[in-house]
């Protein structure tokens, strides 16, 4: 599954919705134009039904059309906050990274290793209390991706069986959907809101109605006009309720075909899908969702959260299809389920991971492997999740000493393991790095407890360095604002307490602000061969210090370097920058303008540094990794490079 095609499948979708919406708007206003022209007809009780009246249009057209962009956009802007809009949305509830809760446990230990192994963020997880089999992914990118599963989901499901579920919703992700289907919902409510008013007008509020809904309701009961009004409004809506189930139900489809397919990729084991799905047929609370805004956000359940009126609304292929086409021995039967099963596997908490060796203190880091590795097959596994990876994912973290993974899920110790990774050799230089720390404002006993865990830290091997960072995203979301921003200047400062450029501790820092979203975004620029200033300039910046970080001859840098320009394909090709001219800050500012590049650029300056660092055919440990960090700045996840077989 190429993952850049699969962005560029999901950016055509985009255009469809779009088109779909404008010929939504069409009908909604000739439907208010006939509308007007019956009410006008009626007042001035002409001779002759005049068919066309340009001031009739103009104002019920017109108006018609703000009222749905207003609706769009309002919503639109409502969901700028991401995931955790929806996760809100339905009443969930953030399950704590430091959970004692065995099914929660289970549930983010999967999710985990899933994401390091993908090279995908840690994202946030979520529980909506409800019985029900389900899960959604929602957000605007990778970084602030919300995973939300159902109560039912974590109790019924076995592991296989979750695995499955979670690796259908990180496909999602990988495809580039959430994005889409988070527009999907802006778009939709401004269609929908003709009929949302209307129904305000005739219907008793709910709990969840807004008030605006309770005063509408209060002035149509003292006024005759009103409810004929609330009546009138409803059938138009109705236009705008079928074309908005239509259009969830059209892309939405195509898109859970194809998770199904990546889930069984990334899996190899289709019958847990397979085996999820045929417990959601058999569950007696099935996969429905309760809550009154599980209708808005239907398209991104895993299976349907709310009843279809008709095959054509439904946002997902039947149940028995998807079981077939995963388990083509299905013979129909379906064992029943109780709403309050519970996989008899969850018996007790679910240990983090295998139990890791002991560490000893001051034993000298494992000698790095050399990873075989070609542009082409590397390149290939951006978006790729296999077996082989989650497997490694495993391993990685089961060999990681205890007092760190219980450390990275608490949001006091998440800090102190980013501050380890960053750590120098040297003792001097480490020195130096401790004085930063106490000068950004970190507590006495933060410094005092890295100074004892020093030894801990610089023996991690380099694959398990960006793991245990991703894994304490999550704990350091929950940080209080102050307490986040001195974090962040403090690994700033230890950054460069040390006055020597070291690519990976650049590239983490930059890791960490993307994830907590304080990272500078911008305007998308070009992407075309003929590269702008910032953008060339940029590129020679970034390109030029992987050149020189693996190179043992500036021979070797130049060599490597121009195999990364002929990938580049950038006109004119930029030139290797010297080895004095190396400086952090202006690589820090060089990242930054890069996330401004549009698609087709970040694709080849992906391959340009992958081709940099395998010019030699071959890859470090360290190497990969911070190719994987180089990847994240980029939004291009590349799963565990040690994983990825040499083509």
């Amino acid at each position: 599954m190429d993952f850049f095609e699969q962005q560029r499948q999901a950016r055509r979708s985009t255009f469809w919705l779009l088109a779909l919406f404008i010929l939504a708007m069409a009908c909604i206003v000739l439907a208010v134009y006939g509308v007007a022209l019956l009410v006008s007809f009626a007042w001035h009780m002409n001779a002759t039904f005049p068919w066309w009246n340009p001031a009739v249009f103009f104002w019920a057209g017109g108006g018609t059309l703000l009222v749905i962009l207003a609706g769009s956009l309002w919503k639109i802007r409502q969901l700028s906050g991401g995931g955790l809009e929806i996760a809100y949305m339905l009443g969930s509830d953030e399950v704590p990274p430091n959970t004692r809760d065995a099914a929660e446990r289970r549930l983010l230990n999967v999710v985990e290793e899933m994401a390091i192994a993908a090279g995908l963020p840690v994202p946030l997880v979520f529980v909506m209390e409800e019985d029900g089999i389900n899960t959604l992914v929602a957000g605007l990118t990778p970084a602030d991706a919300v995973l939300v599963v159902s109560r039912g989901c974590m109790r019924a499901l076995s592991r296989d069986e979750l695995q499955g579920v979670i690796g259908h919703e990180f496909s999602h992700i990988l495809n580039g959907d959430m994005m889409l289907n988070l527009r999907m919902v802006g778009v939709l409510h401004g269609i929908l809101l003709i009929a949302l008013i209307g129904a305000g007008l005739l219907y008793e509020p709910t709990p969840a109605r807004k008030r605006a809904a309770y005063c509408l309701r209060q002035w149509s009961r003292n006024n005759s006009g009103a409810f004929i009004t609330g009546i009138v409004l409803l059938v138009i809506g109705s236009i705008g309720v079928f074309f908005a189930r239509l259009i969830q139900a059209a892309v939405s489809r195509q898109r859970e075909r194809l998770a199904d397919a990546a889930a069984v990729q990334f899996t190899r084991n289709p019958a847990g899908l397979a085996g999820a799905l045929k417990k959601i047929a058999g569950f007696a609370a099935t996969s429905w969702i309760r809550s009154p805004n599980a209708l808005a956000v239907r398209h991104m359940f895993f299976a349907e959260g709310v009843p279809a009126w008709t095959k054509l609304f439904a946002t997902h292929p039947p149940l028995e299809a998807r079981i077939r086409w995963l388990d083509p021995t299905f013979d129909g039967k379906i064992a029943p389920y109780f709403s309050d099963y519970t996989d008899p596997a969850i018996a007790a908490v679910e240990p983090r991971y295998d139990a890791p060796p002991p560490m000893i203190p001051g034993r000298p880091p494992a000698a790095p492997r050399n990873i075989p590795c070609t542009p082409g097959a590397v390149l290939s596994q951006v978006g790729a999740l296999l077996p082989a990876h989650l497997n490694h994912a495993h391993s990685i973290l089961a060999a990681m000493p205890l007092t760190l993974i219980q450390a990275v899920h608490e949001p006091a110790g998440a800090d102190q393991v980013v501050y380890g990774l960053l750590l120098a050799p040297d003792a001097a230089l480490r020195e130096r790095q401790y004085t930063a720390l106490a000068r950004a404002g970190v507590s006495p006993a933060t410094r005092a407890k890295l100074r004892d865990e020093a030894a801990m830290f610089l023996g991690l091997p380099a694959m398990g360095k960006l793991p245990l960072a991703q894994i304490a995203i999550p704990a350091l979301r929950r940080l209080p604002a102050a307490e986040k921003a001195c974090f962040l200047a403090a690994t700033r400062a230890m950054v460069d307490a040390d006055d020597r450029l070291d690519l990976f501790e650049c590239m983490l820092c930059r890791l960490v602000d993307r994830q907590l979203g304080t990272a500078a975004t911008g305007r998308r620029l070009t992407a075309t061969r003929l590269l702008r200033p910032p953008l060339a300039d940029a590129c020679q910046r970034v390109l030029s210090e992987l050149a020189w970080n693996g190179a043992a001859t500036p021979e070797a840098a130049r060599q490597a370097f121009a195999a990364g320009v002929r990938k580049l394909a950038a006109t004119p090709p930029p030139e290797l920058l010297p080895a004095q001219a190396r400086n952090l800050a202006e690589l820090d500012g060089a990242l930054q303008t890069l996330e401004t590049a549009g698609p087709a650029l970040r694709q080849r300056l992906l391959a340009a540094g992958i081709a940099i660092v395998s010019a030699d055919g071959f890859a470090t440990e360290a190497e990969a990794e911070l190719l994987r960090a180089l990847a994240d700045s980029f939004g291009c996840p590349l799963p565990l490079l040690s994983a990825t077989p040499g083509r």
